[in-house]
């Protein structure tokens, strides 16, 4: 990732924090990867039917940080449909 809030200090008013670009958060295909396998692993915690290759394991731990997030978001997940579970039949 660069960091473009030292070349340019209107851009550090756009960053949620120094150094971290918004639009560049998941702006490669190994990083939607990670996201996505931690967060359907959550949301569905059957095992897969295929064994994953040393190749995807391997992009995954690249990534790990966006691997935590999709876990994270799969929680999240899993607490919403819960609470939209209780509204709907309490």
């Amino acid at each position: 990732m660069t960091n473009t809030t030292e070349e340019n200090p209107k851009a550090r008013s756009r960053t949620f924090f120094k150094g971290i670009v918004p639009k560049e958060l998941l702006s490669t295909p190994e990083e939607w990867h990670a996201f996505l396998v931690g967060f359907f692993e959550v949301l569905c915690p059957w095992p897969s039917s295929q064994p994953m290759q040393s190749k995807y394991y391997d992009s995954i731990a690249k990534e790990h940080h966006y691997y935590l997030a999709g876990r994270a978001s799969g929680v999240l997940a899993w607490i919403a449909i819960a609470r939209l579970i209780q509204v709907i039949f309490w």
